[in-house]
C-alpha cells in the first residue's frame, strides 16, 4: 500500500475468536497490541486485521457454512476473501494454522509460508458471529467481521506460538469467563459476550449483531 493511502478510510477486516476446550473449560486466544501501535495500543485483542487484495484469489480447502456465506454476501462481494483474511491473520499473528492438506498453484507472497506447510486454508470451522464498523475520528477504521472457530480445527500444537510475528505479545489462552477483566477495547467486550452465549449454548437469535458506526450516529442492528 502506498504512503498516500488514506488510513482513516474504512477498510474490510476479519478477526478470529479461537476457542479451546469449549465443552469443559472454554478459553479464547488473545494477545496484547504494542504500546506504540497506532490502533488500540496496549489493548488485548483477538488475532485479526485488514483484508489484503490477494486474499480474494486464495483457494480454500473448504468454504464456510452456507448460512455464513449468505449473510456475509449481503455486505461484501467476496465473502471467501474475508475468511481467507481471518485465517491469514491468525497464522501471521499467532503461528497457528486453520488448514488441511492440499496443493497450491502459485501462492501470493503473504501466503507462501502457509503453503510451504502443505496446507490450504480451511474455512469450514468459521462461524460468522458479529460485525462492527470503527467510529469516526479513530486513526484507523475497519469494517470488521468476527468469526468464532473451534481450536480443534487447528493443524498442529495449540501452544506453539514460535512462528508468530511480533504484532501481538503475551499470546495466551484466556478463560472465556475471565477475559473481560483484561484491558480491552469496548467492542472486544461486546463481542466476547456474544461469543460466550454461543459457546455456552444459550439460545441465540437467528441473525448476526451489527454495531454500525459508518456515520456519526452509532446504530445497533441485526443482520438476518
Amino acid at each position: 500500500m502506498s504512503d498516500t493511502t488514506d488510513k482513516t478510510a474504512i477498510r474490510d477486516a476479519a478477526t478470529i475468536l479461537l476457542i479451546r476446550d469449549a465443552a469443559s473449560n472454554p478459553r479464547v486466544l488473545m494477545g496484547q497490541r504494542g504500546a506504540k501501535a497506532a490502533f488500540m495500543p496496549d489493548k488485548f485483542v483477538f488475532p485479526g486485521g485488514a483484508v489484503d487484495a490477494t486474499d480474494a484469489a486464495v483457494p480454500l480447502a473448504r468454504p464456510m457454512p452456507q448460512s455464513c456465506l449468505a449473510r456475509l454476501g449481503q455486505s461484501h462481494p467476496a465473502p471467501d476473501a474475508l475468511a481467507a483474511a481471518a485465517i491469514r491473520e491468525l497464522w501471521e499473528e499467532t503461528g497457528l494454522m486453520l488448514g488441511c492438506a492440499g496443493q497450491w498453484g502459485s501462492p501470493p507472497a503473504d501466503w507462501q509460508g502457509f503453503a510451504a506447510q502443505g496446507l490450504l486454508p480451511d474455512a469450514s470451522a468459521l462461524r460468522y458471529i458479529f460485525r462492527a464498523i470503527t467510529p469516526p475520528g479513530r486513526p484507523r477504521r475497519f469494517d470488521a467481521r468476527f468469526f468464532l472457530a473451534d481450536a480443534d480445527a487447528v493443524a498442529g500444537d495449540l501452544d506453539d506460538f514460535s512462528a508468530a510475528c511480533d504484532e501481538l505479545s503475551h499470546l495466551h489462552w484466556v478463560p472465556l469467563a475471565e477475559a473481560r477483566r483484561l484491558n480491552l477495547p469496548f467492542i472486544t467486550e461486546v463481542v466476547l459476550a456474544e461469543a460466550q452465549a454461543h459457546v455456552t449454548g444459550e439460545e441465540m437469535a437467528d441473525s448476526v449483531p451489527f454495531f454500525d458506526n459508518s456515520t456519526g450516529v452509532s446504530m445497533f442492528r441485526r443482520i438476518a
